[in-house]
């Protein structure tokens, strides 16, 4: 199950806010158990992803991105059109003037500035501009993080759809106009000098592709004053300065705008991922999958006094057809009566045992669990009693049998609580076996 980590990100910190609501012992229950249902298929803790879709709070459109969303496409749609229109300003001339190529070069090499101030600032993690999303009150709090790379990523969406746009109209301009270029500048420059920098400038292609560099004559040709009036010698020379500007906005706005919206993309999928391993709650969602929930009793609200162990009606000892299970490797060895089937779940069992120890018990006889009253009940029991329960039906008598070795008899208290919570009426927890005397072990 693969998602966007942006998305993924606002999901996991609005779940996470919602479980702020609910008790310790409930994320620790249901946490738990989808961990052991993806260890029982064979598979890897699940994703933040998966874990998602199984409490149902995945959504492919979080809320807090639609603004962005909108200010992705309200870019896209502005520098689309602020290309054609400057595009066809830099290429409007009236009469005998020219285009001049010294504008078109620093227009050009102007949006390269800009595109990487665009990505230095986000790299950095600069806001000049936060205060214009500050006053939103009903974002995601995460998202103010990752503020400059949604910014960075919208400007250079609206940069690439310009430089598309605007080469776009410089080709039609070519194919249905007769241009005529020059270039023109109030410096003391030479021809030869200029020519020189139009060839460092035409370093990315001019080895595959000389015919697009201008060479001397062209460029001498080509110069003009503001006063100065006439022709040029051969005005069917000054449109061949049309292959080298279009590849000059090709190789320095478009491309540049291009491979910075992708790293503009990246990095906001870089940082998307790094503020969900570093959220507070990502540790905590590995550690409740990682460790058996112990039911204590703590997170529960104070209510009337669970029944106490004498109160229960204890069924008969297990005979030789009934079944006894060992939890977690408990035992004791001065039982009135050791049923031939003794089997063992729990502890160090697999799953796969613990299935064995459900499909070989008798469920038309009470079934006897020997746990350790000094070790709470953990999750892993909870979850085998929810799979007995099905696997046996609801007739199934099941005694609860906890040791209590030398352990105080206020150890029995987390067993009584966990008993009753369980709102079971074929469950019953028995009084513990008298403790066996050293002579009277084996």
């Amino acid at each position: 199950m693969s998602r966007s980590p942006l998305p993924l990100l606002l999901d996991f910190d609005t779940q996470y806010q919602r479980d702020r609501d609910q008790t310790p012992a409930f994320l620790h229950r249901r946490d738990r158990r989808l961990a052991l249902a993806r260890e029982e298929a064979g598979a890897e803790p699940p994703s933040v992803a998966e874990w998602l879709h199984a409490v149902n709070a995945g959504h492919h459109d979080p809320a807090p991105l639609r603004r962005w969303r909108r200010a992705t496409l309200a870019f896209t749609g502005a520098g689309a059109v602020l290309g054609v229109l400057t595009m066809l300003g830099l290429l409007y001339v009236t009469g005998p003037a020219r285009i001049n190529v010294t504008l078109f070069v620093a227009l050009a090499l102007l949006q390269l500035l800009l595109a990487l101030a665009t990505a230095g600032q986000a790299l950095a993690g600069w806001r000049p501009w936060g205060g214009l999303f500050d006053r939103d009150r009903h974002g995601a709090p995460v998202l103010r993080q990752l503020q400059p790379q949604l910014a960075a990523r919208a400007a250079q969406a609206g940069g690439l759809a310009f430089a598309l746009t605007a080469l776009a109209t410089l080709l039609a301009q070519v194919l249905v106009r007769d241009l005529a270029f020059g270039w023109s500048t109030t410096l003391q420059t030479s021809a030869p000098a200029y020519q020189q920098l139009m060839d460092a400038l035409a370093w990315p292609w001019r080895a595959w592709l000389p015919a697009a560099v201008p060479g001397p004559d062209l460029v001498a040709q080509s110069r003009y004053f503001r006063l100065e009036g006439g022709t040029p010698a051969d005005p069917a020379l000054l449109g061949g300065w049309w292959p080298f500007l279009t590849l000059l906005w090709l190789c320095y706005v478009v491309l540049p705008r291009l491979a910075l919206l992708a790293l503009s993309r990246w990095h906001l999928n870089r940082r998307a991922r790094r503020l969900l391993r570093d959220h507070p709650g990502y540790a905590a969602l590995g550690e409740r999958f990682a460790t058996p929930w112990v039911d204590s009793g703590a997170d529960e609200p104070p209510g009337p006094a669970p029944a106490r162990v004498e109160d229960t009606p204890a069924p008969p000892p297990p005979d030789h057809a009934g079944t006894l299970i060992r939890w977690a490797g408990a035992d004791h060895p001065a039982l009135p009566q050791r049923p031939d089937r003794v089997l063992d779940a729990g502890g160090s069992a697999s799953l796969e045992q613990d299935r064995d120890a459900l499909n070989r018990a008798d469920p038309t006889r009470p079934v006897w669990l020997l746990v350790r009253a000094w070790e709470p009940p953990t999750g892993d029991l909870a979850d085998f009693l929810d799979d007995a329960r099905a696997h046996w039906g609801p007739d199934t008598v099941i005694a609860l049998l906890p040791l209590t070795g030398d352990a105080p008899t206020a150890a029995l208290a987390p067993w009584q609580r966990f008993a009753a919570r369980r709102e079971d009426p074929a469950l019953r927890l028995c009084a513990p076996p008298a403790p066996v005397s050293e002579e009277a072990r084996p």
